[in-house]
């Protein structure tokens, strides 16, 4: 396979006149490394030696011009170095820095135009002060037609220029809409990974209220438990002592609070309901989300179709301008008809690059939906997130909440444990201390043995059993009075024995339940 010149000769005619200067068109293809000594001239034919040229000039470049890109351009020759008219056949070589050929052109002559028969009549019109005159310029045919060459080559040279600009727009804007479809690609993967994290989450959240709820069934059995084990207690107390009716009225309250918890916690289960049916909306908002990013992806896929069928139109063009070229090289009789084909692809173009224009901005509109769209998408998702992170935050307030209530049944077991304890520590205890007590105290004088006795107990029980010996002293002096010793003492024995327990668990339970009852009332019951 050959290899693609670097450097084309375009628009290369068969005869040039000496008498006007001489354009030569060439076109740098990406192939070529464009240098400031690379130089063009004018060889006669059979030449042996890049040193043998008529004349040359440098091979200029437009500005702006990058290295590795293909660009058109032309180099002018100066009449007054031209050849003189003759047979002799010349042509174009185009040599680089390193005295490399790089291109030749096809022969041309050098030729001077007929004296009359070649002559054209021209009018062209002055303003004057006084009037218009009219003045006649009578000047070679084939100077005539060689100004209108040219000026045709500019204007081809222009729409060839004007169709590069417009290729390279639609190549930058292929790019374009290449990274934005990457780029949101990425932003599709991204929102997919959040969305496959917030399922995630709320499957997690689901299997932590599940918990909870599990929690919360343990917590309230074992709060009936305590309920009825508290009221046991509470009957017992009330068959032995009138005074434990304020410790029931007491466990009254803390019965009503309990309910109050029940219903707190029957509360949260409802606002769970609740947080359960705001995750299937959220699902259901998440689902038309998709919905809109998919309807995003087949306005894309729309795009791309569109910019694929501008670049079968530009290549269509292209072709045409091919065709246009080679039939322009094949004789210069046919200008007039050449100049009408010019006319015509020019309104061509003009109509191509307006519909092309048309396309552009109709494709800048669809593309600022689009970025619309993805913002609302972007905004939606970041009010998704938030309103996750607002219902996680509200799971951790009802763990907390939760927690605090586990801690409260705790402390109230323990209570419960601690009671049981103490009757049975005040009980064995008051049972040795009156047996002891009961062969001493014959005198009203044993009131201050019962005080050492009462303050060698443990410093938690000294107000109780201080207020037990006082009672029990004044009732033993009562007795005293009418009774026999033995009869005192066998009488202040069961006095001692029987009351005691009754009181301690009297006046000790308030003290120990008083405190638990207030930190139960200031502390939240959900």
């Amino acid at each position: 396979m050959d290899k693609q010149p670097g450097v084309v000769f375009r628009n290369v005619g068969q005869l040039y006149f000496p008498q006007i200067r001489v354009e030569c068109h060439y076109s740098l293809t990406s192939e070529h490394r464009w240098s400031s000594s690379d130089w063009i001239g004018i060889f006669q034919m059979g030449w042996s030696s890049v040193k043998e040229y008529h004349t040359y000039t440098w091979a200029a470049v437009p500005e702006g011009y990058t290295e590795g890109t293909s660009v058109d351009y032309w180099a002018v020759f100066q009449a007054s170095y031209l050849p003189r008219p003759s047979s002799a056949e010349y042509q174009f070589v185009y040599v680089d820095k390193m005295g490399r050929v790089c291109a030749r052109s096809r022969p041309f002559t050098f030729c001077a135009p007929k004296p009359l028969e070649e002559l054209e009549t021209l009018k062209e019109e002055q303003d004057e002060e006084d009037g218009e005159e009219e003045l006649l310029l009578v000047i070679p045919r084939a100077q005539l037609l060689q100004s209108r060459l040219e000026q045709s080559l500019k204007k081809q040279t222009a729409l060839q220029r004007a169709l590069d600009e417009a290729k390279r727009e639609a190549e930058n804007e292929k790019e374009a809409c290449q990274r934005a479809r990457s780029e949101w690609e990425r932003e599709r993967e991204a929102i997919k990974e959040e969305i496959t994290e917030l399922r995630d989450n709320l499957r997690q959240s689901c299997e932590m209220l599940k918990r909870l709820e599990e929690r919360h069934k343990d917590a309230t059995y074992s709060q009936e438990i305590q309920s009825t084990e508290l009221r046991k207690l509470g009957a017992e107390k009330t068959e032995n002592q009138q005074q434990v009716q304020d410790l029931k009225s007491e466990l009254k309250v803390l019965a009503d609070r309990e309910e109050q918890a029940t219903t707190e916690l029957q509360r949260l289960k409802e606002r769970m309901k609740k947080m359960s049916t705001q995750m299937k909306h959220d699902e259901e908002k998440r689902k038309s989300l998709q919905a809109e990013i998919d309807a995003s992806a087949a306005e894309v896929r729309g795009l791309q179709e569109q910019l694929e069928a501008s670049d079968h139109a530009a290549e269509g063009l292209r072709k045409e301008l091919r065709d246009l070229s080679v039939q322009r090289s094949h004789t210069h009789a046919e200008l007039h008809q050449a100049r009408l084909q010019v006319a015509q692809l020019t309104l061509q173009l003009s109509d191509q690059d307006l519909a092309l224009r048309e396309e552009r901005a109709t494709w800048a509109l669809e593309r600022e939906a689009y970025r619309h769209a993805a913002e609302i998408d972007k905004k939606k998702l970041q009010d998704l997130k938030c309103e996750l992170q607002r219902k996680e935050e509200w799971l951790q307030e009802e763990r907390t909440e939760q927690d605090n209530v586990e801690a409260e049944l705790g402390r109230e077991k323990e209570l419960v444990n601690c009671i049981r304890q103490l009757d049975m520590k005040l009980g064995i205890g008051h049972e040795t201390k009156s047996n002891g007590t009961a062969a001493k105290c014959i005198s009203p004088g044993c009131s201050s043995e019962k005080e050492a006795l009462a303050s060698s107990e443990p410093p938690r029980s000294f107000s109780l059993e201080e207020s037990i010996n006082s009672e029990v002293s004044a009732e033993t002096l009562n007795q005293s009075e009418g009774d026999d010793s033995s009869v005192d003492a066998q009488e202040e024995k069961t006095q001692l024995s029987k009351p005691q327990t009754g009181e301690d668990k009297q006046l000790i339970l308030p003290e120990l339940v008083n405190p638990v009852l207030s930190e139960l009332a200031d502390s939240p019951m959900w």
